[in-house]
Protein backbone atom coordinates (compact mmCIF):
# COMPACT_ATOMS: atom_id res chain seq x y z
CA UNK A 1 0.00 0.00 0.00
CA UNK A 2 0.87 3.71 -0.46
CA UNK A 3 0.01 5.28 2.90
CA UNK A 4 -0.27 9.19 3.96
CA UNK A 5 -0.03 10.53 7.33
CA UNK A 6 -1.38 13.99 7.81
CA UNK A 7 0.27 15.12 11.03
CA UNK A 8 2.59 18.15 12.78
CA UNK A 9 5.98 18.54 11.94
CA UNK A 10 7.31 15.09 11.69
CA UNK A 11 10.93 16.98 13.04
CA UNK A 12 9.40 17.14 16.19
CA UNK A 13 7.88 13.79 17.19
CA UNK A 14 9.17 11.97 20.18
CA UNK A 15 10.61 8.38 18.91
CA UNK A 16 9.87 6.45 22.33
CA UNK A 17 6.36 8.07 22.76
CA UNK A 18 4.63 9.16 19.63
CA UNK A 19 1.44 7.29 18.61
CA UNK A 20 2.21 8.16 14.52
CA UNK A 21 5.55 7.30 14.49
CA UNK A 22 4.53 3.51 15.48
CA UNK A 23 2.07 3.90 13.50
CA UNK A 24 4.47 4.50 10.17
CA UNK A 25 7.19 2.21 11.20
CA UNK A 26 5.17 -0.71 11.50
CA UNK A 27 3.92 0.27 8.50
CA UNK A 28 7.39 0.72 6.95
CA UNK A 29 8.30 -2.82 7.92
CA UNK A 30 5.12 -4.52 6.51
CA UNK A 31 6.55 -3.14 3.13
CA UNK A 32 3.95 -0.16 2.17
CA UNK A 33 5.66 3.19 1.15
CA UNK A 34 4.64 5.91 3.74
CA UNK A 35 4.48 9.28 2.45
CA UNK A 36 3.81 12.58 5.30
CA UNK A 37 2.37 15.56 4.75
CA UNK A 38 0.84 18.66 7.04
CA UNK A 39 -2.70 19.90 6.68
CA UNK A 40 -1.46 22.90 4.41
CA UNK A 41 -0.36 20.87 1.73
CA UNK A 42 -3.46 19.33 0.55
CA UNK A 43 -5.28 21.14 -2.36
CA UNK A 44 -8.52 21.11 -3.93
CA UNK A 45 -9.23 21.35 -7.69
CA UNK A 46 -12.53 20.81 -8.61
CA UNK A 47 -13.45 17.49 -7.15
CA UNK A 48 -9.99 16.46 -6.94
CA UNK A 49 -7.84 16.63 -4.10
CA UNK A 50 -4.31 16.53 -4.19
CA UNK A 51 -1.23 16.78 -2.01
CA UNK A 52 1.98 17.82 -1.57
CA UNK A 53 3.63 14.71 -0.14
CA UNK A 54 7.28 13.79 0.85
CA UNK A 55 8.18 9.84 1.12
CA UNK A 56 9.60 8.84 4.61
CA UNK A 57 12.16 6.10 5.96
CA UNK A 58 11.78 5.76 9.50
CA UNK A 59 14.62 4.41 12.15
CA UNK A 60 14.51 3.89 15.70
CA UNK A 61 17.54 6.89 15.90
CA UNK A 62 17.63 10.13 17.76
CA UNK A 63 16.34 12.69 16.07
CA UNK A 64 17.04 14.09 13.32
CA UNK A 65 18.38 10.40 12.76
CA UNK A 66 14.68 8.76 13.23
CA UNK A 67 13.24 10.13 10.01
CA UNK A 68 14.69 10.54 6.37
CA UNK A 69 12.38 12.85 4.26
CA UNK A 70 12.53 12.31 0.47
CA UNK A 71 12.09 14.56 -2.26
CA UNK A 72 8.39 16.12 -2.27
CA UNK A 73 5.98 15.38 -5.13
CA UNK A 74 2.69 16.68 -6.38
CA UNK A 75 -0.17 13.55 -5.93
CA UNK A 76 -3.97 13.09 -6.56
CA UNK A 77 -4.97 11.78 -3.32
CA UNK A 78 -7.31 9.37 -4.41
CA UNK A 79 -4.87 8.04 -6.88
CA UNK A 80 -2.51 7.64 -5.37
CA UNK A 81 -2.92 6.38 -1.92
CA UNK A 82 -4.63 3.53 -0.50
CA UNK A 83 -5.18 5.09 2.62
CA UNK A 84 -5.08 8.46 4.70
CA UNK A 85 -4.51 8.64 8.47
CA UNK A 86 -5.71 11.93 9.82
CA UNK A 87 -3.12 12.42 12.79
CA UNK A 88 -2.76 16.45 13.41
CA UNK A 89 -2.84 17.01 17.52
CA UNK A 90 -5.46 19.22 18.54
CA UNK A 91 -6.98 22.03 19.17
CA UNK A 92 -9.89 21.32 16.48
CA UNK A 93 -9.58 24.66 14.44
CA UNK A 94 -10.95 25.99 11.08
CA UNK A 95 -7.95 24.83 9.66
CA UNK A 96 -8.48 21.33 10.75
CA UNK A 97 -12.18 21.51 9.80
CA UNK A 98 -11.17 22.73 6.50
CA UNK A 99 -8.97 19.66 6.20
CA UNK A 100 -11.80 17.15 6.97
CA UNK A 101 -13.88 18.81 4.83
CA UNK A 102 -11.64 18.51 1.69
CA UNK A 103 -10.86 14.63 2.69
CA UNK A 104 -14.55 14.05 1.92
CA UNK A 105 -13.68 14.44 -1.88
CA UNK A 106 -11.64 10.89 -1.88
CA UNK A 107 -14.44 9.06 0.34
CA UNK A 108 -15.30 5.29 -1.48
CA UNK A 109 -11.89 5.80 -3.36
CA UNK A 110 -9.20 5.85 -0.44
CA UNK A 111 -9.54 4.76 3.14
CA UNK A 112 -9.38 7.80 5.91
CA UNK A 113 -8.92 7.22 9.25
CA UNK A 114 -10.75 8.33 11.24
CA UNK A 115 -13.69 9.62 8.95
CA UNK A 116 -13.73 12.71 8.32
CA UNK A 117 -17.52 13.18 9.11
CA UNK A 118 -17.02 11.77 12.40
CA UNK A 119 -14.12 13.46 13.38
CA UNK A 120 -16.33 16.54 12.61
CA UNK A 121 -19.05 15.01 14.90
CA UNK A 122 -17.15 14.54 17.84
CA UNK A 123 -15.89 16.97 19.55
CA UNK A 124 -13.54 14.62 22.16
CA UNK A 125 -15.51 15.90 25.40
CA UNK A 126 -19.04 16.82 23.80
CA UNK A 127 -18.93 13.34 22.27
CA UNK A 128 -18.99 11.68 25.61
CA UNK A 129 -22.23 12.66 26.71
CA UNK A 130 -23.45 10.15 24.40
CA UNK A 131 -23.28 7.84 26.65
CA UNK A 132 -23.76 9.67 29.85
CA UNK A 133 -24.45 6.50 31.78
CA UNK A 134 -21.28 5.43 31.65
CA UNK A 135 -19.67 9.14 32.45
CA UNK A 136 -19.52 11.03 35.83
CA UNK A 137 -22.04 13.70 36.11
CA UNK A 138 -21.31 16.67 33.83
CA UNK A 139 -22.43 20.17 33.00
CA UNK A 140 -21.75 22.19 29.73
CA UNK A 141 -23.05 25.28 30.31
CA UNK A 142 -21.34 29.21 29.59
CA UNK A 143 -23.36 30.57 32.52
CA UNK A 144 -21.30 30.93 35.70
CA UNK A 145 -24.45 30.68 37.47
CA UNK A 146 -25.73 27.66 36.40
CA UNK A 147 -21.92 26.35 37.20
CA UNK A 148 -22.24 27.64 40.60
CA UNK A 149 -25.41 25.40 41.17
CA UNK A 150 -23.85 22.20 39.40
CA UNK A 151 -20.72 22.15 41.94
CA UNK A 152 -22.71 23.02 44.46
CA UNK A 153 -24.99 20.11 44.22
CA UNK A 154 -21.71 17.57 43.51
CA UNK A 155 -21.06 18.84 47.01
CA UNK A 156 -18.19 21.39 46.33
CA UNK A 157 -15.56 20.10 44.80
CA UNK A 158 -16.05 19.13 40.38
CA UNK A 159 -13.13 19.70 37.45
CA UNK A 160 -13.19 22.29 34.47
CA UNK A 161 -12.85 22.12 31.13
CA UNK A 162 -12.04 23.54 27.97
CA UNK A 163 -13.86 22.06 25.12
CA UNK A 164 -11.34 22.59 23.01
CA UNK A 165 -8.65 21.41 25.24
CA UNK A 166 -5.92 18.37 24.79
CA UNK A 167 -3.04 17.09 26.77
CA UNK A 168 -4.57 18.10 30.26
CA UNK A 169 -4.33 21.86 28.97
CA UNK A 170 -6.71 24.04 31.12
CA UNK A 171 -7.86 21.38 33.29
CA UNK A 172 -9.03 22.74 36.80
CA UNK A 173 -10.24 21.79 39.98
CA UNK A 174 -13.06 23.56 40.87
CA UNK A 175 -14.08 24.11 44.16
CA UNK A 176 -16.23 26.52 45.93
CA UNK A 177 -14.59 27.30 48.98
CA UNK A 178 -11.74 28.56 46.63
CA UNK A 179 -11.06 32.65 46.45
CA UNK A 180 -10.45 31.74 42.79
CA UNK A 181 -13.45 30.10 42.06
CA UNK A 182 -15.32 32.99 39.75
CA UNK A 183 -11.93 33.97 38.28
CA UNK A 184 -11.11 30.64 37.20
CA UNK A 185 -14.78 30.38 35.51
CA UNK A 186 -14.19 33.42 33.94
CA UNK A 187 -10.69 32.64 32.67
CA UNK A 188 -12.22 29.18 31.36
CA UNK A 189 -15.12 30.33 29.83
CA UNK A 190 -13.72 34.18 28.17
CA UNK A 191 -15.96 35.44 30.97
CA UNK A 192 -18.82 33.15 29.63
CA UNK A 193 -18.03 33.79 25.63
CA UNK A 194 -17.61 30.04 25.32
CA UNK A 195 -18.85 26.66 27.06
CA UNK A 196 -16.97 24.84 29.28
CA UNK A 197 -16.97 21.13 30.78
CA UNK A 198 -17.97 21.25 34.27
CA UNK A 199 -17.50 16.84 35.24
CA UNK A 200 -17.70 15.67 39.05
CA UNK A 201 -14.42 15.02 40.92
CA UNK A 202 -13.59 11.32 40.89
CA UNK A 203 -11.03 10.84 43.61
CA UNK A 204 -9.82 7.52 41.53
CA UNK A 205 -8.17 9.75 39.62
CA UNK A 206 -5.29 9.70 42.18
CA UNK A 207 -4.68 6.23 41.51
CA UNK A 208 -4.42 7.12 37.68
CA UNK A 209 -6.61 7.84 34.30
CA UNK A 210 -6.79 4.50 31.94
CA UNK A 211 -6.33 5.19 28.44
CA UNK A 212 -8.41 2.56 26.92
CA UNK A 213 -7.18 1.64 22.88
CA UNK A 214 -9.96 1.02 20.22
CA UNK A 215 -9.62 -0.36 16.94
CA UNK A 216 -12.97 -0.96 15.32
CA UNK A 217 -14.40 -0.82 18.54
CA UNK A 218 -12.55 -3.58 20.06
CA UNK A 219 -10.05 -2.76 22.98
CA UNK A 220 -6.48 -3.37 22.07
CA UNK A 221 -5.35 -3.20 25.42
CA UNK A 222 -4.72 -0.06 28.68
CA UNK A 223 -2.05 1.84 30.09
CA UNK A 224 -2.75 3.62 33.57
CA UNK A 225 -1.47 7.11 33.97
CA UNK A 226 -0.41 8.03 37.17
CA UNK A 227 -0.27 11.81 38.40
CA UNK A 228 2.34 13.48 40.24
CA UNK A 229 1.96 13.86 43.89
CA UNK A 230 1.61 17.90 43.29
CA UNK A 231 -0.79 17.44 40.09
CA UNK A 232 -4.66 16.92 39.58
CA UNK A 233 -3.91 15.70 35.96
CA UNK A 234 -2.98 12.51 34.85
CA UNK A 235 -1.98 13.73 31.47
CA UNK A 236 1.94 12.27 30.30
CA UNK A 237 2.36 15.99 28.44
CA UNK A 238 2.08 17.52 32.65
CA UNK A 239 4.43 14.76 34.18
CA UNK A 240 2.40 11.71 34.29
CA UNK A 241 3.95 8.21 34.49
CA UNK A 242 2.56 5.40 32.33
CA UNK A 243 2.49 2.21 34.10
CA UNK A 244 0.95 -1.33 33.18
CA UNK A 245 -2.97 -2.33 33.63
CA UNK A 246 -5.82 -4.57 32.88
CA UNK A 247 -9.20 -3.58 31.69
CA UNK A 248 -11.65 -4.34 34.14
CA UNK A 249 -15.44 -6.20 33.90
CA UNK A 250 -17.29 -2.94 33.68
CA UNK A 251 -14.43 -1.30 31.92
CA UNK A 252 -14.73 -4.03 29.16
CA UNK A 253 -18.80 -3.36 29.39
CA UNK A 254 -17.80 0.48 28.72
CA UNK A 255 -16.34 -0.40 25.48
CA UNK A 256 -18.93 -2.24 24.18
CA UNK A 257 -21.56 0.14 25.21
CA UNK A 258 -19.76 2.66 22.85
CA UNK A 259 -18.47 0.44 19.76
CA UNK A 260 -21.55 0.50 18.26
CA UNK A 261 -21.39 4.43 17.81
CA UNK A 262 -18.19 4.96 17.31
CA UNK A 263 -18.59 2.30 14.19
CA UNK A 264 -21.49 4.36 12.99
CA UNK A 265 -19.52 7.13 12.84
CA UNK A 266 -16.55 5.94 11.26
CA UNK A 267 -14.37 6.43 14.71
CA UNK A 268 -11.95 3.67 14.15
CA UNK A 269 -8.54 4.19 16.19
CA UNK A 270 -9.79 5.49 19.20
CA UNK A 271 -8.51 6.18 22.97
CA UNK A 272 -10.87 6.35 25.62
CA UNK A 273 -10.34 8.13 28.97
CA UNK A 274 -11.80 6.23 32.14
CA UNK A 275 -11.27 7.57 36.10
CA UNK A 276 -12.99 5.60 38.43
CA UNK A 277 -14.51 2.98 35.96
CA UNK A 278 -16.21 6.13 34.57
CA UNK A 279 -16.07 7.56 30.86
CA UNK A 280 -14.77 10.93 30.68
CA UNK A 281 -13.23 11.36 27.19
CA UNK A 282 -13.11 10.01 23.78
CA UNK A 283 -9.97 10.63 22.18
CA UNK A 284 -10.31 10.56 17.97
CA UNK A 285 -8.08 13.31 16.50
CA UNK A 286 -4.88 11.45 17.17
CA UNK A 287 -5.17 9.20 20.11
CA UNK A 288 -1.71 8.46 21.61
CA UNK A 289 -0.19 5.11 24.47
CA UNK A 290 0.40 2.65 21.38
CA UNK A 291 4.55 2.31 22.65
CA UNK A 292 3.66 2.30 25.71
CA UNK A 293 1.05 -0.75 25.22
CA UNK A 294 3.54 -2.30 23.20
CA UNK A 295 6.15 -2.08 26.00
CA UNK A 296 3.79 -3.22 29.01
CA UNK A 297 2.48 -6.33 26.60
CA UNK A 298 4.87 -7.78 24.52
CA UNK A 299 2.60 -7.47 21.62
CA UNK A 300 2.17 -5.44 18.88
CA UNK A 301 -0.83 -3.27 18.65
CA UNK A 302 0.51 -0.84 15.80
CA UNK A 303 1.02 -3.89 13.63
CA UNK A 304 -2.54 -4.68 14.45
CA UNK A 305 -3.67 -1.79 13.52
CA UNK A 306 -1.78 -1.58 10.17
CA UNK A 307 -3.44 -4.69 9.69
CA UNK A 308 -6.73 -3.95 10.22
CA UNK A 309 -6.57 -1.04 7.59
CA UNK A 310 -4.53 -3.50 4.98
CA UNK A 311 -7.68 -5.82 5.14
CA UNK A 312 -9.91 -2.34 4.93
CA UNK A 313 -7.99 -1.35 1.74
CA UNK A 314 -9.13 -4.76 0.18
CA UNK A 315 -12.51 -5.03 1.01
CA UNK A 316 -12.72 -1.09 -0.63
CA UNK A 317 -10.71 -2.17 -3.74
CA UNK A 318 -13.19 -5.37 -3.92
Amino acid sequence: MRVAVVMDPIESVSVDKDTSFALMLSAQSRGHEVFYLQQRHLRSVGSELFATVKPVTLRRAKPPEHATVGEARDVNVAEFFDAVLIRTDPPFDQNYLYATLQLELVRGRTLVVNDPRGLRDANEKLYTMHFADVMPKTLVAYEPDAIRRFVSELGGTAVIKPLDGNGGRGVMVLRLDDLNFNAIIEVSSGEGKRPVMVQEFLPDVRKGDKRVILLDGEPLGAILRVPKSDEARSNMHVGGTAVPTELTAKELEICKRIAPRLKADGLYFVGLDVIGERLTEVNVTSPTGIQELREFTKTDPEGRVIGWIEERVKALRG
